[in-house]
C-alpha cells in the first residue's frame, strides 16, 4: 500500500515536471549573428563595400533608393506556448556609404524601431463616411438610370428627336 502511494505521488510529479516545461516559451534568434570584433575592425574612410562585405559578409536588406546604405538585422525572439512569435529584442547595424562606395558611418538601432502590427482586425479601415445598413440598402434607390445633372427629356416634356 505504501509503495503504491509513493509510486502514484512519484509519477504525478514526474507528470507535472514535464507539464511545466511543455509551457516553457521558445527563444530563437533570427538574423544576422553580430561579432562585435568584426564590427570593430570596419572604419569609415577606410573600408569600402568590398571590404566591409569580406568583414561582416553580405548584408540582410540593403537601401533602394536614396543615399547608400545596408543593413544587418539581428532578432531574439520569445514565443510562449499556442501564440506567435515575438519580438524580445532587436538590434541593426547601418553601414552608411558615399557615392563612391565609402564607409562614411556606421550606426546601431534597436527596439525603437519595431512596431508591432494587426492585420486580423475585424473591420477594415476605408477613406468615406460610415454608412448605416439602411443606408446602404436604400441609397441608390432613383439614382439607378437618372441622367446626370438633372436634365433629360423622357416622357414629360423637353425635345425629342422628333421635335416633339
Amino acid at each position: 500500500m505504501r509503495n503504491s502511494r509513493l509510486m502514484v505521488q512519484g509519477a504525478a510529479i514526474v507528470a507535472l515536471g514535464v507539464a511545466a516545461t511543455g509551457c516553457a516559451s521558445i527563444k530563437d534568434h533570427r538574423g544576422y549573428i553580430i561579432d562585435e570584433a568584426l564590427v570593430a575592425s570596419v572604419q569609415p574612410g577606410v573600408d569600402n563595400k568590398l571590404s566591409v562585405e569580406r568583414t561582416l559578409g553580405r548584408p540582410t536588406f540593403t537601401s533602394p533608393y536614396g543615399k547608400q546604405t545596408w543593413y544587418y538585422v539581428a532578432q531574439n525572439t520569445k514565443q510562449r506556448p499556442f501564440t506567435r512569435p515575438r519580438t524580445a529584442d532587436q538590434s541593426v547595424l547601418v553601414v552608411d556609404f558615399d557615392p563612391r562606395g565609402n564607409v562614411t558611418s556606421l550606426t546601431r538601432e534597436g527596439m525603437e524601431k519595431v512596431v508591432r502590427l494587426s492585420p486580423e482586425s475585424d473591420k477594415t479601415p476605408t477613406l468615406g463616411r460610415d454608412r448605416s445598413f439602411f443606408e446602404d440598402l436604400f441609397g441608390n434607390i432613383g439614382a439607378v438610370g437618372a441622367i446626370p445633372g438633372g436634365q433629360g427629356g423622357g416622357a414629360t416634356g423637353g425635345s425629342g428627336p422628333n421635335g416633339s
